[in-house]
């Protein structure tokens, strides 16, 4: 590369000063230009926006378009990670040809600092899709060592550690991508990573460049590192571990932190929770303050990456040895188990290197161990969440010989895939450790459990082989994850914009999701029992072939929903809400497929009935005694002492005399004789309305949204005939559906509540 070659390169990297400017740019939706006014219906006409107009230039943004806010975003965050030379456009070009010149590749982000640098390609999609990188990445690997030359030529004084690195935004990769980025050494990072070291750096600042650099150099050599201490070697449960104290600096090179996040979600398990940005602060303060902690810290070392010295003079008594501890000198060799805040809190202050700090570094602890032991320090302190607890089961039980435990293991295991795999549908839609969302992974696990997916098993035993489990969980793991998806995939297909609502919608909600799986189950279980299908050898996409013709109905009564089907569903909540999906969804399926008939359904359906009836009459009930009080009050209010004589209808109040008579005459106690008024009927009541309506009941017997509505008192009056006929029912034998039930929970809501008021009540009130 020759002199000019160089200068002109350098010319095009930014400097530490001038990133700090860019970086606000670059961060900004818009993109922003001032421009000569003569250009201003040019700049109109290509989408850009007036913002201001000055004496001699015109302010103008236009938003950027998808795959440049992606490589601004990407670039933001190397400069915010320290990284001292970062191009200043997309125009940024290297040759990878030292005999020809001209062949050059175009960068979309070159980054360096001290001690690396950066290439970065970045892909972004506008939806969630498969991505397809063959063609960029095979034209990487045959040019990778010729722009390595180049960039050690640029930057000669040093060796640096050099990175090719993907960046994506909505698309997933192959495995065979996967291999392709492996020749080249690289590396991927999806918006989901990019997304975690922008959390990091928001709370850590400068600090959250060491999790940066030991993801991207994992196992790479930090020469510089002092790295021999004095430690003592001890046994304990089990295990080797070294006590040691040293500077915190140390730690911050070799350590890494997993938490609990998507862009972790490869190195499953992992536990920690992200690092607080209030605390670190507070640790911080404390530390510069003067203060320390005398409890170690506690971290897993690889035994092939460290050794120890023994001492020439050891204490014969006890089982400890003293010596020389070597550190490994790695990227991410040294994984934090407990006291991530503690260290961290020394990041930026110098005493990092004028401090120790006692550390206990268990050796050759796997990852299931590390999470136990994390587990048993935090068992009493709010640290770790019920929701991460959950979580941590889908790794901490999957090799425990309790049959019940492993099954928990599998239930969390599969709500975790259906979560995190950019290929599900659910991904991103499920509460996995402290990563809130709407549909919760303790949903997913009940309905599996519930489903019979799974079988049953006790402590020691299976009592019951399950459609897909048969004792093998890592092959029901992988056959039933791929069923559930499939399954959803083919709804989410069929609704979309049901699905677009989320959880403002019917599905993406714990009860949609947990009656969807239920249903999956029951069919899966049908199709078994015919014959159709062999639950455990069939291939899933067999199982899924067979299974859409079921699922059908499902997707045309979500795409023809009425608005009270709507709300009826919604508006069912706790378990008895969960079963009134699933059952909903039986009995959509079955009034299309008659032979299609789940265990219990006809049994809820009846059950559900009656709910409807006992909860209707006691409706009805105290409507009459609402009647009972307020038609009396009125008609005295109006008439007086002679309230019976003028306000009721003479045949009305003849009858209702008749029938007290007839029913007095049974009766032995005088206290116990009832009044004419107590005899009166609803449709009794209704006639009285009608006779007094305008002067004394139109404006409280109006049913709000029936003020307008011809045909007067008698048409108004109507509600109070449907009410009669549902109390002139046999509770034993009449069941009251969803649309009469609603009828009276809204009569509830208006008369006996005061909930909803008519137009007239609104203007009184």
């Amino acid at each position: 590369m020759n002199e000019n070659t160089k200068i002109e390169l350098l010319g095009k990297l930014a400097g530490e000063n001038e990133i700090s400017k860019l970086i606000k740019q670059k961060r900004k939706d818009s993109l922003i230009e001032s421009i000569d006014p003569t250009e201003k219906n040019k700049y109109i006409l290509e989408g850009w926006t007036i913002e201001k107009e000055f004496k001699n230039s015109i302010r103008v943004s236009k938003s950027k378009p998808f795959d440049l806010a992606f490589e601004d975003e990407v670039w933001s965050l190397f400069g915010l990670m320290g990284y001292k030379f970062l191009n200043k456009d997309r125009n940024f070009i290297l040759p990878y040809d030292k005999n020809n010149p001209t062949q050059t590749k175009q960068i979309d982000i070159f980054a360096k600092d001290d001690e690396t640098i950066l290439i970065v390609e970045c892909k972004s999609s506008e939806s969630n899709k498969r991505g397809d990188f063959k063609k960029e990445l095979e034209s990487y690997i045959g040019i990778i060592e010729g722009l390595r030359k180049s960039v050690s030529a640029l930057f000669p004084r040093s060796k640096y550690k050099f990175k090719f690195i993907l960046a994506t935004k909505n698309l997933s990769i192959s495995e065979e991508d996967l291999g392709r980025l492996q020749k080249l050494k690289g590396l991927h990072l999806n918006e989901e990573n990019i997304e975690y070291f922008f959390q990091l750096h928001s709370q850590i600042g400068p600090a959250s460049k060491y999790q940066f650099l030991g993801n991207i150099f994992e196992g790479q050599e930090i020469p510089e590192m002092e790295n021999k201490i004095p430690a003592v070697r001890g046994k304990m449960g089990g295990h080797t571990y070294y006590s040691f104290a040293t500077e915190p600096e140390n730690l911050l090179k070799i350590g890494y932190v997993l938490h609990r996040n998507k862009a972790n979600v490869n190195m499953m398990p992992t536990y920690q929770r992200l690092i607080k940005k209030s605390r670190l602060k507070s640790v911080s303060e404390f530390i510069e303050n003067g203060g320390y902690f005398p409890n170690s810290i506690v971290i897993s070392i690889d035994a092939k990456n460290c050794n120890f010295d023994p001492a020439n003079t050891q204490v014969s008594s006890t089982i400890s040895d003293v010596g020389i501890l070597h550190l490994p000198k790695k990227y991410k060799s040294a994984y934090i188990i407990d006291g991530q805040h503690r260290l961290y809190g020394y990041s930026n202050s110098e005493f990092k290197s004028k401090n120790t700090i006692p550390v206990v570094a268990f050796v050759n602890l796997s990852r299931d161990e590390q999470v136990q032991l994390f587990m048993q320090i935090n068992e009493n302190q709010k640290a770790v969440s019920k929701d991460l607890r959950n979580t941590l089961n889908a790794d901490l039980l999957w090799t425990s010989d309790n049959l019940i435990d492993q099954q928990k293991a599998l239930c969390s295991r599969i709500s975790i895939f259906l979560g995190e795999n950019r290929n599900s549908p659910l991904y991103g839609k499920i509460s996995i450790g402290e990563d809130i969302k709407t549909i919760t992974l303790q949903l997913i696990t009940n309905s599996l459990k519930r489903s019979r997916f799974l079988g049953k098993v006790s402590k020691n035993r299976i009592d019951e082989i399950g459609l897909f489990y048969n004792g093998d969980l890592d092959l029901t793991y992988d056959r039933l994850k791929e069923f559930i998806a499939k399954g959803f995939e083919y709804l989410s297909e069929n609704v979309e914009d049901e699905w677009k609502k989320d959880a403002d919608g019917l599905i993406l909600m714990n009860r949609g999701v947990y009656g969807f799986i239920l249903l999956l189950s029951d069919i899966v279980h049908f199709l078994d029992e015919k014959k159709i299908i062999d639950s455990k050898k069939t291939p899933i996409n067999k199982i899924i072939s067979e299974t859409k013709t079921y699922i059908d109905p499902v997707i045309h009564f979500i795409r023809d929903i009425s608005v009270e089907q709507r709300e009826e569903l919604k508006k069912a909540y706790g378990a008895g809400g969960e079963n009134k999906f699933w059952r909903t969804f039986q009995k959509i399926v079955r009034d299309t497929h008659k032979d299609f008939n789940p265990e219990g359904l006809d049994e809820y359906l009846i059950k559900q009935e009656k709910l409807n009836n006992d909860r209707a009459f006691t409706i009805i009930r105290e409507i009459e005694t609402f009647f009972n009080n307020d038609f009396k009050n009125k008609l005295e209010d109006k008439f007086g002492k002679m309230w019976f004589k003028k306000g009721v209808p003479p045949q009305i109040g003849d009858d209702a005399v008749a029938l007290a008579t007839k029913k007095n005459r049974d009766i032995e106690n005088e206290e116990d004789e009832v009044e004419p008024w107590d005899c009166i009927n609803i449709i009794a009541y209704r006639a009285i309305a009608v006779k007094n309506w305008q002067d004394i009941f139109e404006k409280d017997y109006t049913r709000p949204g029936e003020e307008k509505i011809s045909g007067g008192k008698e048409e108004k009056t109507k509600w109070m005939v449907k009410l009669e006929f549902l109390r002139n029912q046999n509770v034993h034998s009449y069941f009251v559906t969803e649309d009469e039930l609603k009828f009276l929970e809204e009569l509830h809501d208006w008369l006996i509540l005061k909930e909803v008021r008519n137009k007239f009540q609104i203007e009184r009130d």
